[in-house]
């Protein structure tokens, strides 16, 4: 009876697969369909391959251009979670293995017979300092003021949490009641971007004020040329200076019209002011007129992340892909490269190592960020988190912050390279 044997394969089959509430030891069905006991997987793998271009080393973030923070004493606690970065090294050549999503949860069963990762990490030179999980959704922004020994945290939980560097502990919540879509500082200001509104904070004359204009959520904002921009989801892009009236220390200048979608990334370099948006195209604006030069359109997807690294200019999107921009001539920008990814790019972020080398990081839509050489684009390692990482952040220190999705903030510091002793 052909439906019969059907039914026999379909019941041996079954009978072969391990159930997977048994793994995270929560099964509660007596008798189970599954069986409760081991059975091997292959395990998932994927190559890389190398690239080659040749362009400049100095990186600035997608939001801002890199704070240069002065020596600090803070750091926060190490947890020693390094690992052997020489065997990490050596493994990560020959594959990627997902990280084990009931290992970030604490409940995987299989300890080191797992097919999958259980590391925050898989490279060497880097490795975790601690991990700050109090938020409970996106964390939009991460910013250390200088001349602060506080690390400034905001998410679209509604709040801004301010932790101390010595101890790791989260000193401060502040409640706002709505989503906080962006935050970055600049001196002694701490700027937050919510709906219809931008909040500044001097946290040394403990001042506050907001700056109306916005239209929507303001996803994305940076200071260049002693001018504040923010862009909002209307496609706008407001800018304030300083004012020297006693209700505001801040005029608004302009409003920078021209997408006709919102503004989700903004960068400063070579004297312009680049944004991106998810109208898929990327403009150019002067910074001293204020007025739109150029767009870019060769994304096919929102732009979701730029960064001024010398005199080019990176780009990321929703399409996949990462391109290498370049003045050719009378000040035009082309395309002289592009990086494609196995999934969307969520962030783009560039720093130097320890040793100085260039990194560029791109946190893509597998929950994970990819390191690399530049400008080799040969991949270095990877972090990896509990859902997409929205944003990363330099410290002082050799330190960097990445926060995800989740509401999970990471300090890694970059590990320094042994001095071998001349004879």
């Amino acid at each position: 009876n052909i439906m019969d044997t059907k039914f026999a394969r379909r019941t041996e089959r079954i009978g072969r697969t391990t159930c997977s509430y048994w793994r995270a030891g929560k099964c509660n069905r007596n008798p189970c369909r599954f069986v409760h006991i081991e059975t091997p997987s292959p395990p998932a793998a994927c190559g890389y391959g190398n690239t080659a271009y040749s362009y400049g080393k100095k990186p600035h973030s997608s939001s801002e251009n890199t704070p240069k923070y002065g020596s600090k004493k803070a750091l926060l606690r190490d947890n020693g979670d390094r690992g052997d970065a020489t065997r990490v090294a050596k493994a990560f050549k020959k594959s990627s293995p997902r990280i084990c999503k009931y290992w970030i949860n604490n409940n995987c069963v299989h300890g080191e017979q797992c097919l999958y990762l259980h590391s925050w990490f898989r490279g060497d030179g880097f490795s975790t300092v601690t991990k700050l999980q109090e938020h409970k959704k996106v964390i939009t922004g991460i910013a250390l003021p200088v001349g602060s020994d506080k690390l400034y945290s905001g998410s679209t939980d509604g709040t801004v949490r301010i932790w101390d560097c010595h101890t790791g502990q989260c000193a401060k919540v502040i409640n706002l009641g709505a989503e906080v879509t962006s935050l970055i500082s600049e001196g002694s200001w701490i700027f937050v971007g919510l709906q219809n509104a931008v909040k500044a904070w001097n946290i040394q004359t403990m001042s506050e004020f907001t700056l109306d204009g916005p239209k929507g959520r303001v996803r994305a904002m940076t200071v260049g040329n002693n001018t504040l921009f923010a862009g909002a989801e209307d496609g706008v892009i407001f800018a304030w200076r300083g004012s020297s009236k006693a209700d505001s220390p801040f005029e608004l200048v302009a409003s920078l019209t021209g997408h006709t979608k919102a503004v989700v990334c903004l960068a400063v370099g070579c004297k312009m002011l680049y944004s991106g948006s998810m109208d898929q195209s990327i403009k150019v604006w002067d910074m001293d007129t204020l007025q739109c030069t150029m767009t870019l359109n060769d994304h096919t997807d929102a732009v979701t992340s730029l960064i001024c690294w010398d005199q080019y200019l990176l780009s990321s999107s929703s399409d996949r892909t990462i391109k290498v921009w370049a003045c050719i001539e009378a000040g035009s920008l082309e395309v002289i490269y592009t990086h494609t990814e196995e999934n969307g790019v969520v962030s783009l972020f560039g720093m130097p190592d320890a040793e100085g080398k260039p990194i560029l990081f791109s946190s893509c839509r597998d929950n994970s960020v990819h390191m690399y050489e530049l400008p080799s684009f040969s991949e270095r390692g990877r972090l990896f988190a509990k859902k997409d990482v929205a944003l990363i952040e330099l410290g002082p220190g050799g330190l960097f912050f990445t926060g995800d999705e989740s509401g999970l903030l990471m300090v890694w510091k970059w590990l320094e390279v042994p001095k071998v002793a001349s004879s």
